[in-house]
C-alpha cells in the first residue's frame, strides 16, 4: 500500500513540480558548460567573448545569487529553530549534514571565488584594446586558480545532478549501491597508501642511484604509478641493473597488485550481494525522501484536483457490478494472480438499511460443505499427530510413544466418525 501511495502521489502530483525545480538546474549547467569549457577554448573574437562574458554573469547573478538566497534562508530557519548539529566544537545547521545541502554550499562557495578571480574584471583598466578579455598581465596571476575553481564547480554541478536518477527506480538503486560500497574503496585506499609510504621508505634507504626512486616523494609516486600501470617498461628494464630494488619492487607487485587489488575486488563481490536483496527497498526510500521534500513546493489547486481526481467519495467495485465501500481506490489484476476458490464475501439478499435486522443464514452450521470441510481439517490433524508420535517414538527407541502415537489416532479417528455421524 506504501509504495501504490508513493507512486500515485510521485508520478501524479510531486514529479512535476521536482521537474520544474531540476530542470532549471540543468539549464545553468549547460549555460556553466559553455561559458568555462567551450567558449574558454575557442578562438578570440568580440562576438566569442562577449558570449561568455554574457554567459558568466548569467551564472554569477542567476544560480550563484539564487544559491546565496537560499542558503542564507536555510540557515537562519535553523538558527531561529534551534536545529543545530554540534560538530567538534562548532555546531552547523541541521540541513548541512545532507550531502546535496553541503554540496550546493560548496558550489556556492566555488562560484564566488570564481567572482572573485575574474579574468575579464581584472583585465578591465588594461585590456590591451580587446574588449571584455581575460588574458593580460593583471590575469597572469589568478588565471591558474581561476581554473582550480571553475573545474570544482564543475565536479559540484554534476554531483548534485545525481537528484535526477528518482526518475527511475533502477538507475536510483545502482547510485544507492556505488554509495554504499565506496567505503570499501576508502578501506583499499588507506591499505594502499600504508604499503606505499612503508615501500617508498625502505626503497629511498638502499644503496642505488635510480633516478626514479631517488627520494621518499619520487618512490611514492613511482609506486602509485605501478599499481595503477602507469610505469612504463623501460623503467623495468632500467631497475634490472639494481637488484636489491628489483626484488622490493617485486615484493610490492605481490602484495598491492596481486593481493590488495583482488581483495577489493572480493570484498565489493560481498558487499553488492548484501546490498542487492534491499536496493529496490532502499531506491523507494529514497523517493519517499524525495516526495515528502518536494510536497511544500506543490501548490494548493494542483494537491487539491490530484484529491478529486481520486474520488474517494464514490463506492469502488470488488468486481464488475459488485459495488463495495467508499474511500478506496481501485487497483486492477490480472485474474491469475491470487486465486480464490472460496468467496470470502457472504452475501444476502434483501435491504441494505442499517436499521434492517441482519439476516439469519440458513442452515447455519449444517451445510455439507461445512461438514467436509471440518471432516478435513479433523483428519489433517490426526494424521499429524499420527506422524508426530511415531517420529517421537522412533527417536525414544520405545514402544509406548507408538503406542500412545497410535491410541491418540485412535481416539481422533473416532471423534471424526462421531462427527461424520452427527
Amino acid at each position: 500500500v506504501i509504495c501504490m501511495v508513493t507512486d500515485m502521489v510521485w508520478s501524479r502530483v510531486a514529479f512535476r513540480t521536482f521537474l520544474y525545480g531540476k530542470a532549471w538546474f540543468v539549464f545553468t549547467l549547460f549555460v556553466f558548460i559553455i561559458a568555462q569549457s567551450i567558449l574558454g577554448h575557442a578562438t578570440s573574437t568580440p562576438e566569442v567573448r562577449i558570449a561568455m562574458l554574457s554567459s558568466r554573469l548569467f551564472i554569477y547573478v542567476c544560480s550563484m545569487g539564487q544559491m546565496m538566497f537560499s542558503h542564507t534562508r536555510n540557515i537562519l530557519r535553523d538558527c531561529r529553530r534551534g536545529n543545530l548539529i554540534k560538530f567538534g566544537r562548532c555546531k552547523i545547521p541541521e540541513y548541512l549534514c545532507q550531502w546535496q545541502g553541503f554540496a550546493s554550499l560548496l558550489l556556492a562557495v566555488f562560484l564566488m571565488v570564481m567572482l572573485c578571480m575574474e579574468p575579464v574584471l581584472h583585465c578591465m583598466q588594461d585590456n590591451e584594446g580587446r574588449l571584455f578579455t581575460g588574458k593580460c598581465a593583471n590575469s597572469e596571476g589568478v588565471r591558474y586558480p581561476y581554473s582550480i575553481a571553475s573545474a570544482a564547480a564543475m565536479l559540484m554541478y554534476f554531483l548534485l545532478l545525481i537528484d535526477l536518477s528518482v526518475f527511475s527506480t533502477r538507475v536510483s538503486a545502482f547510485v544507492l549501491i556505488c554509495t554504499r560500497v565506496v567505503s570499501e574503496v576508502a578501506l583499499f585506499l588507506f591499505g594502499l597508501t600504508f604499503f606505499v609510504l612503508a615501500f617508498a621508505c625502505a626503497v629511498s634507504a638502499l644503496e642505488q642511484d635510480n633516478p626514479d626512486f631517488s627520494d621518499i616523494p619520487n618512490s611514492a609516486l613511482q609506486l602509485y604509478k605501478i599499481t595503477l600501470g602507469m610505469f612504463s617498461g623501460s623503467n623495468f628494464d632500467i631497475m634490472m641493473d639494481y637488484p636489491a630494488l628489483m626484488v622490493a619492487i617485486f615484493a610490492y607487485v605481490v602484495t598491492t597488485v596481486i593481493f590488495m587489488l583482488n581483495l577489493l575486488i572480493a570484498q565489493l563481490n560481498c558487499s553488492y550481494q548484501s546490498t542487492y536483496q534491499d536496493m529496490l527497498g532502499f531506491a523507494r526510500l529514497n523517493r519517499g525522501k524525495i516526495v515528502t521534500e518536494t510536497m511544500p513546493s506543490v501548490a494548493k489547486w494542483r494537491w487539491q484536483k490530484f484529491v478529486r481526481s481520486l474520488r474517494l467519495d464514490e463506492r469502488v467495485e470488488f468486481g464488475e457490478g459488485d459495488i463495495g465501500l467508499s474511500g478506496g481506490i481501485q487497483v486492477w489484476e490480472p485474474a491469475s494472480a491470487n486465486i480464490t476458490t472460496v468467496d470470502m464475501i457472504r452475501r444476502f439478499g434483501g435491504s441494505t438499511s442499517p436499521a434492517a435486522q441482519w439476516p439469519e443464514e440458513e442452515n447455519a452450521g449444517d451445510d455439507e460443505e461445512d461438514r467436509f470441510d471440518r471432516m478435513e481439517k479433523l483428519i489433517e490433524k490426526a494424521m499429524k499427530r499420527m506422524s508426530s508420535g511415531s517420529g517421537s517414538g522412533r527417536k525414544g527407541g520405545g514402544g509406548s510413544s507408538t503406542g500412545q502415537g497410535s491410541s491418540g489416532a485412535q481416539d481422533e479417528s473416532g471423534g471424526v466418525s462421531e462427527q461424520g455421524s452427527e
